[in-house]
């Protein structure tokens, strides 16, 4: 069987300030357009997601919630990961690794570099960087999401917004 991991950084926030929190960043009108636009896409691109899930902060949640609705998923069902924010590698494992194997499809929401490092780690593949709404999706071939590893995916596309 068939698993399907679909990375995605969040959209565009407002740049950082020691006047508001990290985690209470917003979208700025251009990350708010390139996610429904990027949700679009996805649509296209055929991702049905069993699960969605985000890190706690506002601008990934912001980021799930326009892609959920363009993707017809409930967006009460979006999971809130708290592990997502500030993440090491080692929590973006564990979250791939504890999911149920009744998914066959997970999006994952998250933050920058961490989300790119697991992306070539677990595909081996030269990405660079996933820029702001940039989305990846990776497919497993006959393994368990707990067996899932270093080199265990396949990239099967890359998009980000004025690609």
């Amino acid at each position: 069987m068939v698993k399907s991991l679909v990375l995605v950084r969040h959209a565009q926030a407002e740049p950082y300030s020691p006047v508001i929190k990290d985690e209470e960043r917003e979208l700025t009108a251009t990350g708010v357009a390139d996610a429904s636009r990027m949700g679009k896409h996805l649509q296209s691109l055929q991702v049905k997601p069993d699960l969605i899930v985000a890190s706690p902060a506002y601008r990934t949640t912001t980021t799930a919630q326009l892609l959920a609705e363009q993707l017809g998923y409930n967006l009460s069902n979006i999971k809130i990961e708290p592990t997502l924010y500030e993440s090491s590698m080692r929590n973006l494992m564990a979250v791939v690794n504890q999911l149920s194997e009744t998914y066959t499809q997970v999006m994952i929401i998250s933050h920058n570099p961490t989300l790119t490092y697991l992306a070539e780690y677990l595909t081996h593949a030269e990405i660079g960087t996933v820029p702001t709404c940039g989305s990846l999706q990776i497919q497993f071939e006959n393994i368990s999401w707990q067996q899932v590893s270093g080199n265990t995916g396949k990239l099967v596309w890359f998009e980000f917004p004025g690609k």
